[in-house]
Formats: structure tokens, C-alpha cells, sequence
């Protein structure tokens, strides 16, 4: 496999961009070796500008959920442009995806649009604090929900322990407003409540968590954080920006029946283009500028591209929800084919898989929070990388990313990607 031009890109870049890459997991520093420059893509296929095809696994990080150069979504997308890129000002497309959003997700009554999904947590969790007029907020171990400063906090080494800031430029003070619990443990859920007793203002988390590869809730975990929210009057927030019309039309929470207060989304809401939203009880979204108080504005939000090819991806999501059976089934084909492989090589590793997000750990206990998942060989999960690459297949650059499934992989490319998983693990034994 030859990557002149990449690493020709790759080393002009980092003179004008910093690390020569605009998101820092592309720099495949987790890894080895060289990022790889996308030419263009198509179905189940991305081409680098070396003209090596790959079968992709990322999907732009979960939007192309239809696969790439989808038919329906490059014309709507074709069609917008010819009347403007932008206007700064409300269009009918931003009223006709907030009626589709509220009637497909059980939890929200109100929407706003913002341009990511680092945009739509930040605000989801400054309008749960002007909501309820308290400071603090809890997050989990392992879920990531976007770049803003009070996300970018660690755990520390106890359960009931304050944060201390993950990044320089993030404030003492901020850190100590957050609180951080593990994934999945719902009486340290409970403990930090207790301690902090009507001062947290909102629980953010990731129903499936994604960001430290896929890990399911364990039975009853949502369902506890739901019924302790109500107890203690906090703001639940789901942060579906993953899980968002990807698991169901309703997302996770339609899927587990378990609906929060807010719901911030992303990717998959703007059909591959820059997105994102968060919504939820009227009574809560009324407290949002210009209805109430708490202000959020962006100048982009509702851009009529982005709201098009949104559009077309959730009628489409709508209209045909035989497609959660469809990236079901084939997802869980890969699946049990990396378990035969495992299984054939006498491999212990671990695969969690839900819907049609997946992840192959490489250790051997089961994974259920970021403490767990952290037992992965990431080193030697980097020579995997690289052999799959080798073989044409494309993964997320990090043990701690789950694989995303599209319905353009039919069963015939998934075999490839099954026998491309055994010779690669073959080799690694």
C-alpha cells in the first residue's frame, strides 16, 4: 500500500495546522504512523489521495449511516445551494426538521439547531443550570461530550472526588462545579448526590457510551438515573449526538424506554454536514433566549445546506425504519464473525456490540465502564489498526472509539471484513 501523497499532505500540513490535523484522534498519534488524506468516498468505500480503497468503518464518525453519496441526500443538498448557502435568518426548513425531530424522538417537545455537538452540550447544560438555578453538573468516566471546559475533566482516583481539570486552559473553578462518577455504577451515582445535596443542577451522559468504545448501560442503569433525578430535581440529559436516530428512529432512549429531560444531537441529524441540536420538555426549553433567560445564539444555527440534508436523512430514517432491523443484522454478522475468529485462535478479547455500533477490546475482562475498557492492549489494538489498513479496512484510530455500521456493507463485504479480521489477528498471535 503506497501513501506518498499522504505523507506528503501529512507533513505540509503540520507547517500550517496544528499536528497537521483539524480533530486530534486523526493524527493516528494512537496508533502509528502516518493519517491517511481522504479523496473521496462512496457507498462503503473511502478512496485516499493514493487511490487505496478502504471499506469504512467510522462513517464520518456515525452520520453516514445510509453508507456515502447518498442519492436522496446529495439532492437536497444540490437543490439548497442553488438558492443560498446562507441566510442568517429563519427559513421553513428549520420549522419542517423541528416538527420531524419532535414527532420521532419521545423526549423532546422543543428543538433548537446549533452547529455541533460540542454547541448543543454546552448549551444543554447552561440552560439545565438556569433551569434550576444550582452550579454543579455530573458526567461519567469515558464519555466524551464534545471539547467545552466542563467536559474536559478527570475523574481523579476516587469515587466522590471533585475534578481536576484534563487540559490546560480549563479553570479550577470549573472543574470544581464537576462531578465525575463511573459509567454503569449507579450507587456512585448516588453517593455523589448525597454529598451535594440540591446543588447539581444536571446529569449528562451517554446512553451508549461510544467514546470509550461501545459499552451498553447495564439493566436498570438508566432507569436509576431517571428515578433519582426526579427525586433530587435534576435536569437528565442524554447526549444521543452517537446514538441519535442511529439505534432507532427514537434513539436510545426510545430504544430502552427510558426518556430524559433534555437530549443534545448531532451527525446523523444533518445527514454528514456540520450540525447539531439539543431539545426536550417544553417547560424547560422555554427558558431558552428569546422565550427566556438563558441565552444561546449562533449565527449559522438552522443553516438551510445543513437543514436539507438533514431533512432528507431523517424522512428517509422515518420512512423506512426496517433499516434499524437492517444495520441489526448485519452488524451483528461482524460481530459473531470476529467472536468465530477469536474463538478459532484461541483469543480471549472482548466485543461489545449494540445495534449497529461495535468495538473488539483487546483484553480479556468484560467491559462495562472506561476503567475497564482502559485494560485494553492498546499497543498492540495499534498493530491490529495497521493490519486492517493493510487489508483495506478502515477503523477508528483508537481502542476507545467504537466502530460505526452503515447499510451500504452488505454481507458479502462483511465477509471481507471478517477474513481480513482473522488474518490480521493471525498475524498478531
Amino acid at each position: 500500500m503506497k501513501i506518498e501523497r499522504s505523507r506528503e499532505l501529512f507533513s505540509k500540513a503540520q507547517k500550517f495546522i496544528p499536528g497537521g490535523v483539524n480533530s486530534p484522534v486523526r493524527a493516528f498519534k494512537a496508533v502509528g504512523g502516518d493519517p491517511l488524506f481522504i479523496k473521496s468516498s462512496k457507498g462503503a468505500y473511502m478512496y485516499d489521495e493514493d487511490d487505496n480503497k478502504y471499506v469504512d468503518l467510522i462513517n464520518s464518525w456515525g452520520p453516514m449511516v445510509l453508507g456515502h453519496g447518498n442519492e436522496a441526500i446529495e439532492k437536497a443538498v444540490t437543490e439548497a445551494v442553488k438558492s443560498s448557502l446562507s441566510f442568517g435568518a429563519p427559513t421553513a426548513k428549520e420549522v419542517e426538521i423541528a416538527e420531524l425531530i419532535t414527532s420521532m424522538v419521545p423526549g423532546i417537545e422543543k428543538v433548537r439547531m446549533v452547529n455541533s455537538g460540542t454547541e448543543a452540550t454546552m448549551s444543554a447544560v447552561r440552560l439545565a443550570r438556569g433551569f434550576t438555578g444550582r452550579d454543579k453538573m455530573m458526567k461519567f468516566e469515558g464519555c466524551y461530550h464534545g471539547h467545552g471546559d466542563s467536559f474536559l475533566i478527570a475523574a481523579g482516583s476516587g469515587v466522590a472526588t471533585m475534578g481536576t481539570p484534563d487540559s490546560p486552559g480549563v479553570t479550577k473553578g470549573t472543574a470544581e462545579d464537576t462531578l465525575t462518577a463511573p459509567f454503569n455504577n449507579l450507587q456512585a451515582v448516588k453517593n455523589l448526590v448525597e454529598k451535594n445535596k440540591d446543588q447539581i443542577a444536571a446529569i449528562i451522559l451517554e446512553p451508549v457510551a461510544g467514546n470509550m468504545g461501545c459499552v451498553p448501560p447495564e439493566e436498570g442503569y438508566l432507569q436509576g438515573l431517571r428515578d433519582l433525578c426526579d427525586q433530587e430535581g435534576i435536569v437528565l440529559i442524554f447526549d444521543e449526538v452517537m446514538t441519535g436516530f442511529r439505534l432507532a428512529k427514537g434513539g436510545a432512549q426510545e430504544l430502552f424506554g427510558v426518556i430524559p429531560d433534555l437530549t443534545t444531537m448531532g451527525k446523523i441529524i444533518g445527514g454528514g454536514m456540520p450540525v447539531g441540536a439539543y431539545g426536550g420538555k417544553a417547560e424547560i426549553m422555554d427558558y431558552v433566549s428569546p422565550s427566556g433567560p438563558v441565552y444561546q445564539a449562533g449565527t449559522l444555527s438552522g443553516n438551510p445546506i445543513a437543514m436539507s440534508a438533514g431533512l432528507a436523512m431523517l424522512n428517509h430514517l422515518n420512512d423506512h425504519p426496517e433499516v434499524y432491523q437492517q444495520l441489526e443484522d448485519i452488524t451483528s454478522y461482524i460481530a459473531a464473525g470476529f467472536q468465530e475468529n477469536l474463538d478459532k485462535l484461541g483469543l480471549n478479547y472482548t466485543i461489545n456490540q449494540l445495534g449497529s455500533m461495535v468495538s473488539l477490546f483487546f483484553t480479556d475482562q468484560k467491559v462495562t465502564d472506561f476503567a475497564t475498557a482502559k485494560t485494553s492492549d492498546t499497543a498492540l489494538f495499534g498493530k491490529y489498526f495497521r493490519g486492517m489498513l493493510e487489508h483495506g479496512v478502515y477503523l477508528p484510530p483508537s481502542q476507545f472509539e467504537t466502530l460505526f455500521i452503515s447499510t451500504a456493507i452488505d454481507k458479502s463485504i462483511a465477509d471481507d471484513i471478517i477474513k481480513a479480521n482473522y488474518e490480521v489477528l493471525v498475524s498478531l498471535k
